[in-house]
């Protein structure tokens, strides 16, 4: 599978999703936290399916 998500998009991804679940983890916000996983799973595989579907691509290298 090529990867479609970019350096900086991943990065933000992980954060996002890390900071999500961690929150979630320690019942400091309700359970809908726990969808940070999605954008975690997503950042560390570097793909995202809606973005394969709406034709997005923010990897710098389009081979990859």
């Amino acid at each position: 599978m090529k990867s479609n998500v970019g350096g900086i998009d991943r990065m933000v991804r992980i954060t996002l999703g890390v900071v999500l679940v961690a929150l979630a983890a320690t019942h400091t916000v309700g359970v809908w936290a726990w969808l940070g996983l999605v954008p975690l799973a997503t950042g560390l595989l570097g793909r995202c399916p809606p973005y394969s579907l709406l034709g997005i691509n923010t990897c710098r290298n389009k081979n990859t």
